[in-house]
């Protein structure tokens, strides 16, 4: 199901919000957690009913595993020995054995999750490349990916990994599928801890209603919604076009695919984790920010702190620090840096393309870290030996990140490669008017038409006019207050509300076709 569909809006998500709040005003706490579970369940099999059985069986199997690690006795607790000698062995050989139980779960748990991970997202890349490598045979499964499993399984990952290293507490089962399940994150993040979700779960005074709450999550998801169906499905247009025209494209083409896909990206999946946060609102439950307007850094690295915000978090807890962070020397933190943003890119998608976009992220952010360019004006921990002003920061940032996207959208490397020519070869074939064209929006079907009649000659520069006007209010968009800043400004006034009732009608309207979220692939 999709939180841009008539039957999430209009069908789902009011009686989830009714049967929640009507359960717990009557005080039936844990059946509306079976309620809110089981709803969350019934959103993920709306898009393949054979999705229940992978998401069943991987929470079932981890809990099974959280359970098991509590039988394993804490350290400090041992029975008293019985006599001098077993004194001075007992405790210590105790220690050993529960250290040594805890590392058989903590493999276990890594065996598990990526185990499930790696067969239904990477073993046909697998035995792809096994084939070409040795010219083998082997058959491919073509396994159908399920939605959201590599955010599920990281979710997943990052509790098994705490419950070893004796950071979290077994949990109830309800409140261990609910964490997991809660609809508002499940499909395309964020990836929230247990930490952040259970105690609010288990928070009776969360479980009363809150206009305040609720109002600003009503407020955030529209704001979402609009960046999703107005702006991102806008910018889909040129996008797709455009790249299945790679090898026709010239420089100026190319250059307005990027940027029209540049944009989608990032008000696609902003606009997901806007309306993600805006529903946990409305269930008096906060998640965390995941973009952080990524588009006005200045260097790659302020990107990073900025851009899937969780994600980073995950790859600098559980990957970064474990190999050694930057405890061990400069050069060992900048080979951690590169490895992380290597699998970073592999966790996107099962192609070389996205190996060569973490790649590429890798290298920039290790060429920050090296010191060699500062942003003026800024404080920073190692001084540079030299300085550019923040707005030629903000430029080389910015085409950066775009030109990686090259290998991002693109289908193969040779394709990505084809970009590359394009842009640099200084060719004009005049592309970029068709690609303007796909720009046939039903709001400016007046002004279409009064053209089509005084100057139908016109009309190529009238859809590219309109084509610079669309990216003039991206960029217009990104240097204003981001949807939660708005969000949790003041008070919701007149105004602010005729606003969001004027968008939402907007978007209802503009829903006739259906389209998913980017990171639903991923």
């Amino acid at each position: 199901m999709l939180f841009n569909s008539y039957i999430f809006i209009f069908l789902f998500l009011p009686l989830v919000l009714i049967g929640w709040y009507g359960l717990n005003y009557r005080g039936k706490y844990k059946a509306a957690n079976v309620f809110l579970a089981g709803m969350s369940l019934w959103f993920y099999a709306y898009f393949n009913v054979r999705y229940l059985a992978v998401i069943l069986a991987s929470i079932g199997l981890n809990y099974l595993l959280s359970f098991l690690l509590t039988l394993i006795p804490a350290e400090d607790s041992h029975t008293e020995p019985a006599d001098e000698a077993a004194a001075d062995a007992g405790p210590r050989t105790f220690h050993l054995h529960t250290a040594l139980w805890r590392r058989v779960g903590l493999l276990a748990g890594l065996v598990l999750n990526l185990g499930i991970l790696f067969y239904f997202k990477y073993y046909d890349f697998f035995i792809e490349n096994i084939n070409l490598a040795f010219h083998t045979d082997f058959t491919l499964r073509h396994v159908l990916l399920p939605l959201g499993i590599s955010f599920f399984t990281f979710q997943q990952l990052s509790f098994i990994i705490d419950r070893c290293l004796g950071r979290c507490e077994h949990y109830s089962l309800i409140n261990y599928v609910t964490f997991v399940t809660f609809f508002p994150q499940l499909i395309a993040g964020p990836i929230v801890l247990y930490k952040e979700m259970i105690p609010q779960f288990e928070d009776i005074s969360r479980r009363r209603f809150e206009a305040a709450s609720f109002s600003r999550g009503i407020y955030l998801f529209v704001l979402g919604l609009s960046k999703k169906v107005l702006l991102a499905d806008t910018f889909a247009l040129m996008a797709n076009y455009g790249f299945a025209q790679t090898f026709s494209l010239d420089t100026l083409s190319t250059i307005a695919v990027i940027l029209a896909y540049t944009f989608e990206l990032y008000f696609d999946f902003s606009g997901y984790s806007d309306m993600a946060i805006g529903l946990g609102r409305m269930f008096n439950i906060e998640l965390p920010v995941n973009f952080n307007a990524p588009y006005r850094a200045c260097s790659i690295k302020e990107f990073w702190q900025r851009w899937h915000i969780t994600l980073s978090r995950f790859f600098v807890t559980y990957v970064y620090i474990p190999l050694g962070g930057s405890r061990r020397g400069r050069v060992r933190m900048l080979v951690n840096t590169f490895v992380i943003f290597l699998l970073s890119g592999l966790w996107h998608g099962a192609a070389w393309t996205y190996v060569a976009w973490g790649a590429m992220q890798g290298l920039l952010v290790v060429w920050d870290n090296l010191g060699v360019v500062g942003i003026r004006g800024r404080e920073e921990k190692r001084p540079s030996r030299f300085h550019i002003p923040a707005w030629l920061g903000w430029i080389f940032t910015f085409s950066l990140f775009n030109l990686s996207l090259f290998f991002f959208r693109s289908e193969s490397m040779m394709g990505a490669m084809q970009l590359f020519k394009n842009l640099f070869a200084g060719n004009w074939t005049g592309k970029i008017y068709e690609i303007a064209a796909r720009l046939d929006l039903s709001e400016v079907y007046i002004c279409k038409q009064a053209l089509e009649l005084a100057a139908p000659g016109m009309m190529s520069y009238f859809y590219l006019a309109v084509m610079l006007l669309l990216f003039a209010l991206a960029f217009f968009l990104v240097f204003c207050p981001t949807a939660y800043e708005r969000s949790m400004r003041g008070e919701l006034t007149s105004g602010r509300c005729w606003v969001i009732c004027i968008l939402f009608v907007w978007c209802i309207v503009s829903m006739s076709e259906v389209s998913t979220f980017l990171y639903f692939n991923f």
